[in-house]
């Protein structure tokens, strides 16, 4: 670590600013429930507070308690996340809520590496629920605390990089104090977020920014290095629409992968399959973190016959979808975005 900083002043920088200008009234402060705690972290994962919030509160109207959660049917859970993105958080909430409700009987683990055992919870989440719910001295590291480490420290290289991940780990379990713990973890990740942000960092309002690497040598835009540029891959598939008594067949996706255990249309790649009579409605680009889909929504000429018609009915996978009286399902953003667009063409 840089002698530029001793961790006692440091960390006696950032719990100053926690209690002087720290966020205190955002729905998940103020509670020292681990299940609140715990939900709030994952839904925070790679999204904006203002877009968690309602989402948030939704969620617990619906599962005010760990176990609600887990006795849940998956397509309640996936209803409610759709929308929110990242799917594989909601099912591994789901997972999770059913191993503390079998495994721990109800009731959250408290120590870090029984946390680290539930599903979709990592090193940084489990930090945060020890430290914000159980009072103990561990240390976390989402995005906003990278940035401000790799300012502060002039960390060089991407920290997608395990020896750069490494590095900034330690340095927040040598930064992170014993006591105020959670005081401090939440002003590390305000400070990333209100003022350390990625474009347009407001360092003038850092209380850090006296001895910040980055900023005394000018390279505040520069840091924390981004990932390598890679050609950003294209994938293109066609969504058949079979339309029948104003509902449209949905199939349910496979439980893992993209929109896991949502409900979209039946989906063909476009090298497998030759067009005919199919009517192409207006093309969706829709982008992945890793890739973009090309989209060609095909309403589908051919009506489904009686018979296929209830054998598809009577499958699990596959649902006639009221576009009237929509069922509460899991349904990817651009697979809700089109289904209103059908609905108003009835109307």
């Amino acid at each position: 670590m840089s002698n530029t900083w001793k961790p006692q002043a440091f960390s006696k920088k950032v719990i100053t600013y926690y209690h002087a200008k720290g966020r205190k009234d955002l729905p998940w402060h103020n509670t020292k429930d681990a299940y609140r705690i715990w939900l709030s972290e994952v839904m925070l994962q790679q999204t904006q507070v203002k877009t968690v919030i309602p989402y948030y509160q939704n969620f617990l109207k619906k599962f005010p308690t760990v176990n609600s959660l887990a006795d849940a049917d998956i397509d309640q859970v996936l209803h409610l996340w759709s929308g929110l993105g990242y799917y594989s958080r909601a099912r591994n909430l789901h997972k999770a809520a059913q191993m503390i409700r079998d495994e721990f009987n109800g009731e959250f683990p408290q120590s870090q590496s029984e946390l680290e055992s539930l599903p979709g919870v990592g090193r940084s989440t489990a930090g945060a629920i020890a430290a914000f719910a159980f009072d103990k001295a561990t240390a976390i590291l989402d995005g906003n605390v990278k940035r401000v480490l790799a300012r502060c420290f002039a960390i060089e290289g991407w920290y997608g990089q395990t020896k750069v991940l490494n590095k900034l780990w330690d340095l927040s379990e040598r930064l992170t104090p014993k006591k105020e713990t959670a005081a401090y973890n939440q002003a590390m990740m305000d400070i990333g977020a209100v003022v350390c942000k990625r474009s347009n960092p407001e360092c003038s309002s850092c209380p850090l920014t006296q001895k910040c690497q980055a900023k005394l040598e000018d390279r505040v835009i520069e840091l924390p290095h981004k990932k390598p540029k890679k050609a950003r891959p294209n994938k293109s598939v066609y969504w058949q629409l079979y339309i029948d008594n104003r509902k449209v067949l949905l199939k349910k996706r496979p439980p893992s992968g993209i929109w896991g255990g949502l409900w979209s249309f039946p989906q063909i790649p476009s090298d497998d399959y030759q067009l005919s009579d199919e009517t192409q409605l207006q093309p969706i680009l829709h982008k992945f973190s890793h890739y973009d889909l090309n989209i060609q929504p095909l309403l589908m000429q051919k009506t489904v016959k009686s018979k296929a018609k209830m054998r598809i009915m009577e499958s699990d996978l596959t649902c006639w979808y009221s576009l009237v009286e929509p069922e509460p399902l899991g349904l990817p953003t651009p697979v809700s975005k089109l289904l209103d667009k059908l609905k108003e063409s009835l109307d």
